[in-house]
């Protein structure tokens, strides 16, 4: 057995061995904690992140001026009232604290659980990397206000997406895998899907915590960009979602599609976010490039435009990593392949042929 073991790759080895400890498991296998607290954190960590695009378009940043305290008070401790009744800055300022707050608690109670419930090398470490970085992402929150600078704000905006992708990545590894198999030629291209979303998402943090100073070159070389990241982004999830079409991988045809979904709902929202800034363009001429006005929502309509374009970015970054895990073949349980199925990379690639 041992060496029949010899001959195969390592990720299936590994998964054979994490098999294996479920179902020895006994009583601890039929509770997924690690499953139910990485779910949780993907649910708090979207309202956070949420919550963090509304301060930014309602630039509500400094509406609290100290930290880790609000106002003196211990966070925790705020007036309930104070906050529920108080402005509307202060509510969504110091909602997102304790959204923060309640996202590192989460991450460190599903860093022991991988510790302590047989998941696997690859969730633990993952595990321990969203502690990591949601700490990192707290001091550059409280970096932020206490400094009052904008490029720590642009560092804190790019930071948050990431978690968001770890936190993805544990909620679709901790399902248990039904087979693994060796990444293929899709796979490469499905893992090229996350990271366009995620640089899409810093060159739009760019955008969204602009300097007043800026030139008008330095802004057309930030929206030039963006869009450019945009295309790129839309380019590979439509390919993707034809590639998958006729695929046996059920699951990264269904994510691929509507990742591609996602993304064309994303176009029409990046036009809607230009005219709800900078207006409609009555030609194309530099004056409609031209930083005449501040950069922020004038109405509650603009801002729920502008949010939502935000918001969509970080949900097409999260479906990017599902497509890319459901490409390699992890966290795919039977339902998700056709009967008879087990090499889904296999058919990834005969898709792509």
């Amino acid at each position: 057995m041992l060496n029949a073991d010899r001959g195969k790759p390592q990720a299936l080895r590994d998964a054979a061995v994490d098999r294996g400890s479920l179902a020895r498991g006994g009583g601890q296998s039929r509770w997924n904690v690690p499953r139910v607290l990485s779910s949780v954190l993907v649910a708090v960590t979207f309202v956070l992140l949420s919550f963090g695009a509304l301060v930014t378009t309602y630039e509500a940043a400094m509406a609290v001026p100290d930290w880790p305290g609000t106002y003196g008070h211990n966070m925790f401790l705020f007036p309930l009232a104070e906050w529920l009744g108080g402005p509307w800055d202060l509510f969504l300022e110091h909602g997102h604290r304790l959204l923060g707050a309640t996202a590192g608690l989460v991450a460190i109670a599903l860093a022991v659980s991988a510790w302590l419930w047989p998941v696997g090398p690859r969730v633990r470490w993952l595990a321990v990397a969203a502690v990591v970085l949601v700490v990192v992402q707290g001091v550059l929150g409280g970096a932020r206000v206490l400094l009052d600078d904008t490029t720590v704000a642009k560092v804190h905006a790019c930071t948050g997406p990431l978690f968001f992708a770890v936190t993805v990545a544990l909620a679709v590894l901790t399902r248990r895998p039904a087979g693994v198999d060796q990444p293929s030629a899709a796979f490469s291209l499905a893992a090229t899907l996350p990271v366009a979303a995620y640089g899409q998402l810093v060159a739009g943090a760019q955008l969204r915590h602009l300097d007043p100073a800026t030139t008008p070159p330095v802004f057309h070389a930030l929206v030039g960009t963006h869009i450019l990241i945009g295309l790129v982004v839309a380019a590979l999830a439509y390919a993707i979602a034809a590639a998958t079409w006729r695929s046996v991988n059920r699951a990264a045809h269904r994510w691929s599609a509507a990742a591609a979904g996602l993304v064309s709902a994303q176009l029409l929202l990046g036009g809607a976010t230009w005219v709800a800034k900078y207006g409609l363009p009555s030609a194309v001429l530099p004056d409609a490039w031209r930083l005449s006005e501040a950069i922020v929502a004038r109405s509650g309509s603009a801002a729920v435009i502008v949010t939502a374009h935000a918001i969509l970015g970080m949900l097409i970054l999260a479906v990017g990593v599902v497509v890319a895990i459901a490409a390699a073949g992890r966290g795919v349980t039977a339902a998700d392949a056709k009967p008879g199925v087990r090499r889904t990379a296999a058919g990834l690639r005969e898709a792509l042929v």
